[in-house]
């Protein structure tokens, strides 16, 4: 069924826009071919590792394969609107039901650029992103207390070490006091991404590095590399806390599970149980892969959840479909029942899907500020 769904896009573009060209048969088949081969990118990742969330082909063909797939997906839906218009032209006779090839020329070449310009902002080291979040009852110690957030890394063959290195550099070059890690780390098993993680290793910041698992953890292993990061010099927080203190100020850092764990037989996320025995009266920031659940998060007295999981819906317009899966929570800051959340956009995505436009990437660096 997932492949079927993939497959839809290509099905579109053979019936709707292939075959009405004004081509030889033997092009028109041989487009067909390479098309079908393409739209299948998810297919070949499974065959190739097992999974469809770990492709590993060589860098250079995962992302030629995300450029050709991301290019039919344009493709497919410039050739619904183009129906669209094509409809209404008949309804009111102003047109007629086809169109030149010289506009389905165009719309090829728009969908090849666009697609070129999304995966090119799916894999970029990201920029810096600042965010200030006042917090009632921060104490003065904290005010201006900076926490950088890295979330869904998916690393990968597309984000491979050298790319996790130049996250590293960058992230330990900021001086954050914080670093968390919202879920999502990698994409493959730890046999096949042990290499690639190991930058994660030299990540630095004076309070160290906490990590939560994402959904794709449970994919391959959440035990394995949980103590994996554990033995790198990450703190794991799975449905727990620990009280951060400077200079007598407090603050309670909290970390729940995946919400997908308990279907592989892992604890599911328990927000009671992370914060049971934190300190009274000290603000609680809730790390949590998935944005969706704030509400229950805000009930429980929690200050600011930092999510990630939405890789801010990757396509602007096209978000807010996503948003639906998400408690409508897709992108950036929302107060939720006097509760901030900030949902981030990601510092990469799913090498399945690596297309970006208008919702960029984000190394996000958050400074906290006593509320009013």
């Amino acid at each position: 069924m997932f492949h079927f769904i993939f497959g839809l896009p290509c099905l579109l573009v053979v019936t709707r826009f292939v075959w009405p060209l004004q081509l030889p048969l033997i092009a028109k088949i041989v487009l067909t071919v390479v098309l079908l081969v393409a739209s299948q990118y998810h297919l070949w990742s499974r065959l190739s590792s097992g999974s469809v969330f770990s492709p590993e082909f060589p860098r250079v063909a995962v992302i030629l394969f995300n450029w050709a797939f991301l290019t039919i997906f344009l493709l497919a839906v410039l050739q619904l609107l183009l129906d669209g218009v094509s409809l209404l032209g008949m309804l009111f006779r102003v047109g007629g039901a086809g169109a030149p090839d010289a506009v389905r020329y165009a719309m090829a070449g728009t969908a090849a650029v666009l697609a070129a310009l999304g995966v090119h902002q799916a894999i970029r080291v990201p920029p810096l992103k600042d965010v200030e979040i006042a917090i009632h009852g921060l104490a003065p110690q904290f005010d201006g207390y900076t926490i950088l957030q890295l979330t869904d890394l998916h690393i990968s063959r597309l984000f491979p070490a050298p790319w996790t290195r130049a996250v590293v550099d960058r992230a330990n070059a900021l001086g954050a006091n914080l670093i968390v890690v919202t879920g999502d780390l990698i994409d493959g098993t730890l046999a096949a991404r042990r290499a690639d993680v190991e930058p994660l290793r030299d990540l630095r910041a004076a309070d160290g590095i906490y990590v939560i698992p994402g959904n794709h953890e449970y994919f391959f292993g959440d035990r394995a590399w949980m103590a994996h990061f554990t033995a790198m010099g990450m703190r794991v927080l799975a449905n727990d806390h620990t009280v951060i203190d400077r200079n007598g100020g407090q603050l309670v850092l909290a970390g729940v599970t995946d919400l997908t764990a308990a279907q592989t037989g892992q604890p599911a996320p328990d927000l009671a149980a992370a914060i049971k025995g934190a300190p009274d009266g000290v603000p609680v920031i809730l790390l949590d892969h998935q944005p969706k659940d704030a509400r229950r998060a805000a009930a429980q007295g929690v200050a600011l959840q930092l999510s990630g999981h939405t890789h801010g819906g990757m396509v602007i317009g096209l978000d807010r479909l996503a948003a639906l899966a998400n408690g409508g929570f897709i992108s950036g800051r929302y107060q939720v029942d006097g509760m901030t959340l900030y949902v981030n956009n990601g510092t990469a995505l799913w090498p399945g899907f690596a297309l970006r436009l208008g919702r960029p990437s984000e190394l996000t660096r958050i400074t906290l500020r006593r509320a009013e």
